[in-house]
Parts: structure tokens; sequence; C-alpha cells
């Protein structure tokens, strides 16, 4: 395992030096091997733990290539194991989120479009005042991630994402089973998107820490 993590360190450092860039096509097996000093299999146990994080493409037939190195695809393996957690983590989870969520929610209210606050409205207007429980967590990951990807940081973007998971199951079981849930989530939700049509960054930033709040809240209560 130590020769294949020396391998890791020198393409990775390859890549970090800018002696390969996004897109480019690596040396062929033998010749890598040889300018980096390393066994043919120590290299290709390397390649293969690259491109399960993707940070290489292995193309049968064509060769392995640098990938985009996209904030959304390298995130995607966090996102894998994120999928692992146990439900007593979940309020760790939400911990984070309320962390920032807030900040992208602040960002979004200085840059977001009026073209994408009229989706945002019309989603919660479709939704109606009685949603089911399903559907109203499904329309709170759509309202969030719009949201989010409004603050124009790829990488916070992703990460919450993929933060947003581990928190769905609670957020159902709280739809089901705490009296105001739906009719709170949904006043939450127009008074997030009343302060982003303000271009209230404070204020945008305190309604989507209450919104994180409230579920972080309850899971306390029920655990």
């Amino acid at each position: 395992m130590a020769v294949t993590d020396e391998a890791i360190e020198k393409i990775k450092g390859m890549i970090v030096s800018g002696a390969l860039r996004p897109g480019d096509r690596l040396p062929k097996e033998s010749e890598l091997a040889a300018d980096l000093g390393l066994s043919r299999n120590s290299l290709r146990e390397a390649v293969r733990a690259l491109s399960l994080i993707r940070i290489l493409d292995v193309r049968q037939g064509d060769g392995t290539y640098v990938t985009s190195l996209d904030p959304q695809l390298l995130l995607e393996a966090m996102s894998f194991v994120v999928d692992f957690h146990r439900d007593d983590t979940v309020l760790e989870f939400l911990a984070v989120r309320r962390i920032l969520e807030p900040a992208a929610t602040a960002m979004a209210a200085l840059r977001i479009s009026e073209q994408q606050l009229d989706a945002l409205t019309s989603q919660l207007d479709k939704l109606g005042d009685a949603p089911s429980v399903e559907d109203l967590v499904a329309c709170d990951l759509e309202f969030h991630r719009g949201i989010v990807q409004s603050s124009g940081n790829s990488v916070l973007c992703s990460l919450l994402d993929g933060l947003s998971g581990p928190t769905t199951r609670a957020r159902i079981w709280r739809g089901l089973t705490q009296e105001d849930a739906v009719v709170r989530t949904l006043r939450e939700h127009r008074a997030i998107l009343a302060a982003l049509r303000d271009r209230d960054a404070e204020a945008a930033r305190s309604w989507a820490t209450v919104h994180i709040a409230s579920v972080e809240q309850w899971l306390r209560s029920t655990l």
C-alpha cells in the first residue's frame, strides 16, 4: 500500500504543478512508470484509485485522462461516502448545513436573478398550501439547491448537495410526526424568498438559519 500511496502522490504532484492539466492525456504506462521511478503495477493501482475519486478518467482503448477537476465532479466521492452515515450522525450533518447554507443564502441575495426568483416563487405556488410530506421534502431540496446555485460558488453548492442526503429522512419523519411542520416549512420558505427579493443578505441568512435550526431542534428532542 505504501508503494501505491507513493505513486498516487507522484501523479498528484504532476497535476498540482501543472505538468498535467485538466483534459490532458497521461503518457503511456511504460513511459510514465519509468519517468516517475515506479513499477507498472503500482502505477496501475494508483490510476485505479484516482479514477475512483474522479481525478482520472480511464477510457478503454483510448488512454487515461485527467478529468475536468470540476468541484461537482470531485465531490461526488464525498457524496458516496456520506451515504454510509449512521443515524446518530444526522445531527452533525445538520450542524454543518446550519453553518454553510445560511452563508450561501446570504451570498445568493446579492447575485440571484429576477428570473431565478420567479422560478422559486412558481415552485412554491405549485406546491400549494397542503402538500404531502414527500412532495414538500422534494420541493425543499430543489428550493435550497436553486438558492445555493445562485450563490455563485460551485464548491459550496457541491458540498451542500452532498450533505443534504443524510438529512432527508429526518425531514420526512419530522413532517409525519410534528403537527405544524408542513405549515412552518412553507412559511419559512416564503420568508427566505421575500428576503432574497429584497436583496437583504442578513435577513436571508437569518431565515435560512431558523429554517435549518428548527429541524435540528426537533431532531434533538426526539433522540
